[in-house]
């Protein structure tokens, strides 16, 4: 691991191209506490941030082949942070504005035409989103969720370990709550 360690940018950034996957270590251990550092500023949330980084590095692998740099690797990662969050803010508007709603739905406290239109919108919100989930993910979710299923049971359904069950359901759970806030996540998760 030294060896990269001395490697520059540029060298590292060929490695990764190549399919180098002690390159991409090498770029996440230079880079990934300052990239926190520099989130964390904007957005002081520890679990988002680490997803954040988690899905910058992970889409820098999967995309390796067709990165094109032209400012350097700090510059792409400080960009890609930024961008991200800038995404996440407007989503966090959006969900808001859901939460806001919801809000004054349940103080009116009627059960209008409106507000089941409203109440239906917002399910199917929700349902796009379970749905947008990895295929197995929301297959063991709804399992769990829609057919009450213990995480042994849907293991051995599906001839998968427990543990794997768990870590499907919580991922799922993790990607819920931030697609649609904490609020909204509490009210139906």
């Amino acid at each position: 691991m030294s060896l990269y360690g001395k490697l520059s940018d540029i060298e590292l950034l060929d490695k990764l191209k190549s399919g180098d996957s002690l390159a991409l270590t090498e770029i996440h251990s230079r880079y990934y506490a300052v990239l926190y550092a520099h989130a964390y500023k904007r957005f002081p949330y520890r679990e988002e941030v680490r997803d954040i980084l988690q899905e910058l590095f992970a889409y820098l692998w999967d995309n390796r082949d067709r990165i094109e740099l032209t400012a350097g690797v700090p510059a792409y990662l400080y960009t890609a942070v930024r961008n991200r969050l800038l995404k996440l803010y407007r989503h966090q508007k959006v969900r808001g504005q859901y939460v806001d709603s919801l809000q004054d739905f349940i103080d009116q406290g009627e059960d209008t035409t409106y507000e089941q239109i409203h109440e239906k919108e917002l399910m199917d919100f929700i349902e796009r989103e379970i749905a947008s989930l990895p295929p197995q993910m929301r297959l063991i979710f709804e399992l769990s969720r829609n057919q009450n299923l213990s995480h042994n049971e849907i293991a051995e359904k599906l001839g998968l370990s427990p543990h794997t069950v768990r870590t499907q359901v919580r991922s799922a759970l993790r990607i819920l709550r931030i697609k649609l806030g904490a609020n909204i996540f509490l009210l139906f998760f």
